[in-house]
């Protein structure tokens, strides 16, 4: 990443699930003449406002959220679709004289904003039906296991059940002998100002536990009929990006009459905690980062002051 002389700054934000960003965002957003950027590559799809913690209508209304509600569900979105859209969103920001702040927890999108996109090699269909065979004599939790001694990091950041994600990067290697994390290190230059600061509880257990309270105050709010209603839909599936979202898949089972509603909403907290580590593993790894503790008393006035001092420059 690289700043030229007076680049004026954006503002970055991230965190895991269920700490509190949205909260502190629509705060500062009272005070200070800010931008919000989602972050979140759930929150793109429109009629997935619950499980996503997408804020009511009347606060968009007051405190617009840009990239929310800009595809349906049948539709996927990539990360180079969106650095192109946050970079055009930044842009209209900067000219508007006003901050950009971008502000999620999909840490693959904060990644090629900041760093760039790797050069990927296309996909190539003999090598993805070479990988369907063997996972289906060793499963794709074998596949994991074969990608993590290749590649420790991807495979950390990749669920041992996200059939895409293994073979997608499986795929990769036998294709230029390159893993994907070595690719991504190798990704060109980017230009940008980016202030980033990352919104971490340092006790796991009180996240988790949010994690767990929020789950249930989904429900009650009604994300079971919201997941329905897509549930009803014919084009829409398990393969699907959107579809595959933490807690919309777990309900969508209980939807498809593969588990009990109880058991759901067990696994959909189980799934969403492990997001949360995940999204703890991605954090560790970014450079130029300042942590802040989101249990800290003066957590929010630091948050403040920094985006203060980004707005005057």
């Amino acid at each position: 990443m690289t700043a030229t002389l007076n680049t004026p700054p954006v503002f970055l934000l991230f965190g895991p699930t269920g700490a509190g960003k949205t909260d502190l965002i629509l705060e500062l957003a009272e005070k200070l003449p800010i931008d919000i950027v989602s972050v979140d590559s759930a929150m793109v799809y429109r009629g997935m406002n619950i499980g996503t913690g997408k804020p009511p209508a009347d606060v968009l209304a007051r405190h617009p959220h840009h990239l929310v509600d800009i595809l349906d569900p049948s539709q996927s979105y990539s990360a180079g679709q969106f650095v192109r859209d946050a970079r055009a969103v930044i842009s209209e920001s900067h000219r508007n004289g006003r901050l950009p702040v971008l502000v999620g927890g999909t840490m693959l999108y904060f990644r090629a904003l900041r760093w760039g996109l790797a050069d990927m090699p296309a996909a190539n269909p003999e090598v993805r039906a070479a990988l369907d065979a063997e996972a289906s004599e060793i499963g794709w939790h074998g596949m994991h296991a074969k990608l993590a001694a290749i590649d420790p990091i991807a495979s950390a950041r990749i669920q041992p059940n996200d059939a895409q994600r293994i073979q997608r990067a499986l795929e990769v290697h036998r294709i230029s002998g390159r893993t994907l994390t070595e690719l991504h290190a190798a990704a060109p230059p980017v230009e940008g100002n980016f202030v980033a600061y990352a919104w971490v509880p340092t006790d796991r257990e009180k996240l988790y536990a949010n994690i767990e309270t929020r789950f249930h105050r989904m429900i009650s709010d009604g994300f079971l009929a919201e997941v329905a209603a897509l549930h009803s839909r014919a084009d829409l599936h398990t393969d699907l990006p959107s579809i595959r979202s933490v807690g919309y898949r777990q309900l969508w089972e209980h939807l498809s009459g593969q588990a009990l509603l109880e058991t759901a909403v067990q696994n959909a907290i189980f799934a969403t905690r492990h997001l949360a580590r995940r999204q703890l593993i991605w954090l560790r790894a970014e450079r130029e980062v300042h942590w802040v503790d989101a249990l800290e008393s003066s957590a929010r006035a630091q948050i403040e002051r920094a985006m203060t001092q980004c707005v005057q420059r």
